[in-house]
């Protein structure tokens, strides 16, 4: 007798951000507030994997970008700027149109339909990026978000024999090191994580083996949302696994010719502009694509639980 599902009632959003939640790169409120030229440095970063390869060294094309930023700290082009800046700075960033409002309207949604109430359905949203996460927290998004997933940075490191000494105190002079990486293959596992439920329980292995019906969010039931090339793992990992992909483009050639891409090579099953007022392509798509993740719930919950033999006499 099939198990009966009751524990995997949860639809989950997995958001990129970049030119996904956002119309551009995050990281502009930085050069601004240090009157940098930001185009400058993606230039050198486009440049670094190919500079240090001329050395006989080798540089992940995901990481170059922070490897560089960390660059600029320890140069003095970026002088002090610490974890706290980078969340007061990523509360300058604007959210494209709708958000994130749409994230709400999402949960009312289920909570809307007799149901999905009755299943106790529920909604979660989550962005995963190669972006720098303590942006992403002081944003207008980070009260919508069940998590984040995305590059950290330690200022202070540990020093050699500090379980022998007692911590010490005072400002750190800003950002040194990157503390979790977070690659185009690194956000398969958070999906993963979030599948298996890690995210909720840390007590959970992420590598350990789990039934599908033990698995806390079916990769049926999530809906992956983003703009380019660094999802493609990611679009893989959903397609396969019977999920929802969408890919958005913010207004403008680049962008809409990479997503135009991804649907042409079977990447993504829907694409629209990053607009997700009421009413748009893009609110269509996910809301209807949301309501039939919930409908196939409630019609797996019939089927487990008609199988259930009735109480003997």
């Amino acid at each position: 007798m099939p198990e009966p599902l009751l524990t995997q009632s949860v639809i989950a959003f997995v958001w990129d951000f970049d030119r996904t939640l956002i119309a551009g790169d995050m990281q502009a409120p930085i050069f601004e507030a240090f009157d940098l030229d930001e185009g400058e440095f993606w230039a050198e970063v486009d440049a670094l994997v190919g500079y240090h390869a001329a050395r006989g060294e080798m540089v992940d094309r995901d990481m170059a970008h922070l490897i560089h930023l960390l660059t600029y700290v320890r140069t003095g082009k970026l002088p002090g700027l610490s974890n706290d800046m980078l969340r007061e700075l990523g509360a300058r960033l604007r959210p494209v149109s709708g958000m994130p409002d749409f994230m709400a309207a999402t949960r009312s949604r289920v909570s809307e339909i007799p149901e999905f109430r009755r299943e106790g359905i529920t909604v979660e949203h989550y962005v995963v990026s190669t972006g720098i996460r303590p942006m992403i927290e002081g944003t207008v998004f980070r009260q919508h978000l069940d998590g984040i997933w995305a590059n950290t940075f330690i200022e202070a490191a540990a020093p050699p024999g500090f379980l022998d000494t007692s911590p010490t105190s005072g400002a750190a002079a800003g950002i040194t090191q990157i503390g979790m990486p977070m690659g185009d293959t690194a956000k398969t596992r958070a999906i993963f994580e979030i599948n298996k439920g890690v995210n909720v329980d840390p007590s959970l292995d992420v590598h350990a083996p789990m039934a599908e019906s033990r698995r806390r969010v079916p990769l049926r039931n999530m809906i992956y949302v983003a703009d380019g090339a660094s999802d493609v793992p990611a679009f893989s990992i959903l397609n396969a696994g019977g999920g929802k992909t969408f890919g958005v483009a913010v207004e403008g050639a680049d962008d809409a010719a990479r997503v135009e891409q991804l649907a042409a090579q079977g990447r993504i099953q829907g694409m629209a502009v990053g607009d997700f007022r009421p009413g748009s392509p893009a609110y269509v798509w996910l809301m209807d694509g949301l309501e039939q993740i919930g409908y196939e719930i409630v019609e797996e919950r019939r089927q487990a639980l008609a199988q259930v033999p009735p109480a003997a006499d």
